[in-house]
């Protein structure tokens, strides 16, 4: 078990440089194995989901060695094995796997993803797009068999929600289909666009990625290259909200603007004051009150979920009455009652976050139950006055890239504790 130890009211300043995107990442391991040849990733982040993708690798005897940032897979030698349980479940990305085996493949068994608990997320569009594309499906026993004996064959998927997984999944499945798919409703994300460059920088055939039509022509081999992967703008968006709510000044390096107009447009409305470069943001010391602004998250290019619980903090010191709404998953409100524990002016009513500001927070024990709360427990702690023990670290190592490195090298104080297990 490991926990962080955050000692708050230190204010923020200098330099930070962020890391290759968590959401592209997880996606374009198994995209790579579906080359002949070596794959180089490079500006991979330093995470636990990128070492369980590792293992999971290493056990379809897939080469893989991972160096600062640098990744280089070998699927030259690599065995179709079925993967019902164990690592296959320890993150929910792995469900790439899916599409990315049957395409190579014909066939494959993996078994159903976990990673965080913030509600319902069904991988019925993934198996309908599958099915469509000419795979026989079966689940059972909390995996996902996939069969397709006679081939992948492209036809036209219409997705009945957006959604990220299933739009990759089902071009993964797709790139080596015989004919053209096409994906309509198809989800717009960046990340989504950074899958189709390796691919396509690979030998496939993808047009559309970042429009709501992709239209994917198979292809009968692909070859390894060397990627450079974007930049993460989770990260990006959780240290310019600590910057803006305790920050003397504080450089954020390696970000895509435009991939956070959202954000951005947001803590301008809030009254934050920011200089945005072609690759990085300074953000200035807060001069004046922060204003409270009201929140809803949408697909992309709309405010992002993933978002939503880091920039809480902030919003927590804004003077007025604000309300979150999560549509894309609306039951993302567990870290509330670990702000309340801190002080907060927050509560949920009918799934709608509700603050009421400004707040001291003070420093509590609390616990992160997903990922995107734990970086929300974080910020909150930073800006705390006194000591916050934050239990459930390994959700938040799961996504983050040396957070207590990057936070200590701009003053805050925080210290990772493992403890033994008995």
């Amino acid at each position: 078990m490991k926990r962080f130890v955050i000692n708050g009211g230190r204010p923020l300043h200098g330099e930070v440089t962020l890391s290759g995107a968590k959401n592209s990442t997880v996606a374009l391991i198994p995209a790579a194995i579906l080359a002949d040849s070596p794959v180089v990733l490079e500006g991979v982040p330093d995470i636990q989901d990128v070492h369980s993708l590792i293992a999971i690798l290493h056990d379809f005897n897939v080469k893989a060695t991972f160096n600062q940032g640098t990744l280089m897979i070998d699927p030259t030698e690599m065995i179709n094995v079925p993967m019902p349980e164990g690592k296959i479940q320890s993150l929910r990305a792995s469900y790439y796997f899916m599409g990315a085996l049957l395409a190579k493949y014909g066939t494959a068994t993996v078994g159903l993803p976990g990673g965080c608990s913030i509600g319902p997320r069904p991988i019925d569009l993934h198996i309908k797009g599958f099915e469509l594309l000419g795979s026989d499906v079966e689940t059972r026993f909390g995996a996902v068999g996939l069969d397709a004996p006679h081939g992948l064959v492209g036809t036209d998927i219409y997705l009945d929600v957006v959604s990220v997984g299933a739009t990759i999944n089902i071009m993964l499945a797709a790139v080596r289909a015989k004919g053209e798919t096409v994906i309509d409703n198809a989800a717009r994300e960046p990340e989504i666009i950074d899958v189709a460059t390796l691919l396509n920088k690979m030998g496939a055939k993808i047009r559309g990625v970042g429009t709501s039509t992709i239209r994917v022509e198979g292809v009968e081999e692909l070859h390894g290259v060397i990627h450079q992967i974007i930049p993460d703008r989770i990260e990006a968006g959780t240290y310019l909200t600590a910057a803006a709510a305790i920050g003397q000044g504080v450089t954020i390096h390696n970000v895509i603007a435009e991939h956070i107009d959202g954000l951005i447009a947001k803590m301008g409305e809030m009254g934050v004051k920011m200089d945005v470069y072609p690759d990085s943001i300074y953000v200035h010391p807060a001069t004046s009150p922060l204003k409270m602004v009201n929140i809803k998250t949408m697909p992309y290019p709309g405010f992002a979920t993933d978002l939503q619980q880091p920039i809480t903090p902030l919003l927590l010191l804004a003077e007025g009455h604000g309300t979150i709404r999560d549509t894309i998953y609306p039951k993302r409100v567990k870290h509330v009652p670990e702000l309340q524990r801190m002080g907060a002016a927050i509560e949920v009513h009918n799934d709608d976050i509700h603050i009421k500001g400004p707040n001291q927070l003070h420093g509590a024990e609390v616990t992160a139950s997903d990922l995107r709360a734990g970086a929300c427990l974080v910020n909150a702690a930073l800006m705390a006055e006194g000591a916050t023990v934050l239990y459930g670290a390994d959700h938040i190592l799961r996504g983050y890239d040396h957070i207590a490195e990057k936070f200590n090298a701009l003053g805050g104080d925080i210290q990772l504790i493992i403890d033994d297990e008995d």
